[in-house]
């Protein structure tokens, strides 16, 4: 995924270097485009770590529950 933004990055750049615009539009042009591409890999860690968030608290309830079990079969409940 990062290639791609960086790809899409130097894309847009390029486009928009070569297209019939002022300087000023340009780097007017740019200016939003490289926000645009902010956003987007900003958008793309923060739905990382969510994942990651999520991913650790599915382990860390699977592992509460098979330590309850294993504390019940055993007989140790409450000794931990």
């Amino acid at each position: 995924m990062k290639g791609f933004l960086i790809g899409l990055g130097i894309g847009v750049g390029v486009g928009v270097l070569f297209a019939p615009m002022s300087g000023e539009e340009t780097r007017n042009n740019l200016v939003d485009r490289a926000s645009d591409l902010s956003d987007s890999a900003r958008e793309f860690v923060d739905q990382g770590k969510e994942r990651v968030r999520s991913g650790i608290s599915t382990v860390r309830s699977q592992a509460e529950n098979v330590i309850g079990r294993t504390q019940k079969a055993t007989g140790t409940e409450g000794n931990v």
